[in-house]
């Protein structure tokens, strides 16, 4: 039975991929949204547990504010993956003209200099097209970790769509992930790290909108061992046909404390940075899962030797 509905699985996704990009553009869109809206009306366990994670975002919203911010968040998840779909089939000239991103001398100016830059990003709006943009319309090529997805051949799929687009992707594989990534940025390279969920179990504990999240501890910890500029990114739609970014300020590390210290200090200000972004766009915010500790089920804590192993 798991054979059968891994080969469905892929065979959807597969699906989409050919018929969405094949779509006139404004016909993707309507049928993103209608997919959204039917997938929010039934009210399933994706569209409660955003809403959930949007009350602590909006904490003033009442229950009708919540069911609005949640079907936006619906057709936002909807039109990034429209979007994805069609990205490998798309001119890559639009890229410049259709992703606008505030201060990005700071990515610039850091990789002239040759010291290495890591993009940290939460789960908003297309991190996938501002990858497309880096690689399309600066020429960057950068290195990403995915989580390895069920069944094996979707994972295949993701990372050869990534790969068109000019991503090297790594698997999530603990420190054989993290060793390549410091290689990367000790020969000045670029690597982006979605980074506002912990997805190893070893992560650090951030006050995120007033309660305990943990998030991966990778990007603080590749900076202090390769001397990489750690740069938060958030992103937003808007109302006109582009993906709106912003680059925040370098994160900076500690002058003194221990590793952990330090570690913890910077992953708190790479949260913040998350907190700033999602609060002025909560709907383009794409948390489906569970993310503070209070909504999580009890699990056994990892040793702290595997702490190097969440790399977002």
């Amino acid at each position: 039975m798991g054979a059968l509905a891994d080969r469905l699985t892929d065979g959807v996704f597969g699906l989409g991929w050919a018929a969405v990009k094949k779509l006139p553009e404004p016909t993707a869109a309507a049928l993103g949204r209608t997919i959204a809206d039917r997938t929010w009306k039934r009210r399933g366990k994706s569209v409660l547990r955003l809403e959930a994670n949007l009350a602590r975002v909006v904490p003033g919203a009442g229950p009708e504010r919540l069911r609005e911010l949640s079907r936006a968040g619906m057709r936002s998840y909807m039109r990034y993956w429209m979007e994805s779909f069609r990205l490998p089939a798309m001119n890559k000239e639009r890229f410049g003209r259709e992703v606008v991103m505030t201060d990005e001398q700071v990515l610039l100016d850091g990789m002239a200099a040759g010291r290495g830059v890591i993009i940290a990003l939460p789960h908003l709006a297309n991190w996938d097209l501002a990858g497309a943009w880096v690689t399309s319309h600066h020429g960057i090529p950068f290195t990403t970790v995915a989580e390895r997805l069920k069944p094996e051949s979707l994972y295949d799929r993701f990372v050869a769509y990534r790969e068109s687009l000019g991503m090297e992707v790594l698997p999530h594989s603990g420190g054989a992930a993290f060793a390549t990534l410091a290689r990367r940025l000790r020969s000045g390279g670029l690597i982006c790290l979605v980074a506002d969920r912990d997805l190893s179990s070893s992560g650090v504990e951030v006050d995120f909108f007033g309660s305990t999240a943990r998030m991966p501890a990778g990007p603080a910890l590749l900076a202090q061992q390769t001397g990489a500029l750690l740069v938060p990114v958030t992103l937003w739609y808007d109302d006109a046909p582009v993906m709106r970014g912003r680059f925040h300020p370098p994160v900076s590390e500690p002058k003194s404390g221990t590793r952990d210290e330090k570690t913890a200090t910077m992953t708190q200000a790479v949260a913040d940075a998350f907190a700033a972004g999602i609060a002025e766009h909560p709907e383009d915010w794409h948390m489906l899962q569970r993310l503070w500790l209070e909504d999580l089920e009890p699990r056994e804590p990892l040793a702290a030797t595997d702490r190097r192993e969440g790399t977002g």
